[in-house]
């Protein structure tokens, strides 16, 4: 996911699709535990885009 169509997405749009990286987050952690995960650099890639969401409503906050 890039910045770019972060930043085109509304509010609401934003904030479910956080919860739907956490959720992920948290099913990648527990196939991880249960080694069933295949590639474990998907972890690092859901959390960096968890951090890029955050950051475009922290800044979206910001403005108003």
């Amino acid at each position: 996911m890039k910045a770019k169509e972060v930043r085109k997405m509304s509010e609401a749009e934003l904030n479910a699709k956080l919860a739907d990286l956490k959720k992920d987050l948290f099913t990648l952690r527990m196939q991880h535990a249960t080694n069933q995960l295949d590639n474990p650099v998907k972890i690092s890639l859901v959390k960096k885009d968890i951090a890029r969401v955050q950051t475009i409503i922290r800044e979206k906050s910001l403005e108003q």
